[in-house]
């Protein structure tokens, strides 16, 4: 396994400490003399992790102070990325989870350029179904970068849902959906389906600063799930 660069092992041991709520809003990060003894590393590798934790927005960089913890990021994102295990509970169900299959694949095995992963390093392979009062609501097929979440290699996500751990622990600051309509195909099996039902499909790309997060392809039973938005009129125009 590759060793991850110093500066990414600096970066993601801030971040850890800031999503954990060790560091809150407005706490100062150690300076970069600081970090450059106890890493026993260059001024220059300290400002690369520093760099990369303001471009993500959980500090900010303020002249002869120091460092800043800001609002993470992760409250954003539990607004636009929807929790399965939160929408169920909404919904008056009551949330299960069981873990079909979990790997570590080798990245360069996988179709990189469709699910916009790294070609090289690690990925884990998760296969979850999400129950709603015990039945099969969702089959959930996700792959993680390791080299950008290496702590993922020890949750135990037969406990835990792949992306409420994900929202909790992981800031992102780009990602993309795609919604299709499609008969459910080998997770029939999982949700319980003939296999020519209709079924709700939703991918999903996360990146952290151009560095993908995860892959995920979630099929839902289109008799059990919908989509719905809530939108206010503008005062003005349309």
């Amino acid at each position: 396994m590759t060793a991850r660069p110093l500066y990414q092992v600096i970066r993601n041991a801030i971040e850890g400490r800031i999503m954990s709520g060790e560091l809150r809003p407005g706490d100062r990060i150690p300076f970069e003399h600081e970090l450059m003894a106890e890493y026993d590393c260059s001024r220059m590798t300290v400002n690369k992790a520093i760099s990369a934790l303001a471009s993500a927005g959980l500090i900010s960089r303020q002249r002869r102070r120091g460092s800043f913890v800001t609002q993470p990021r992760i409250h954003m994102a539990a607004l636009q990325i929807p929790d399965i295990r939160e929408e169920i509970e909404k919904r008056g169900h009551i949330y299960g989870l069981r873990l079909a299959a979990r790997s570590v694949r080798d990245a360069a095995d996988e179709d990189s350029a469709m699910l916009r992963l790294p070609s090289q390093g690690e990925l884990l392979a998760l296969r979850c179904v999400h129950l709603a009062d015990a039945r099969p609501y969702a089959v959930e097929a996700r792959l993680i970068n390791l080299a950008a979440v290496p702590e993922a290699r020890e949750v135990d996500f037969a406990e835990t849902p792949p992306g409420s751990w994900l929202l909790a622990h992981v800031p992102w600051t780009e990602a993309e959906h795609r919604i299709t309509a499609s008969v459910p195909g080998d997770a029939a099996a999982l949700l319980g389906l003939a296999g020519d039902e209709p079924c709700l499909v939703l991918e999903r790309w996360t990146w952290r600063d151009k560095e993908p997060i995860t892959y995920v392809r979630t099929v839902f039973d289109g008799e059990r799930f919908d989509l719905t938005a809530h939108f206010a009129a503008q005062r003005f125009g349309g």
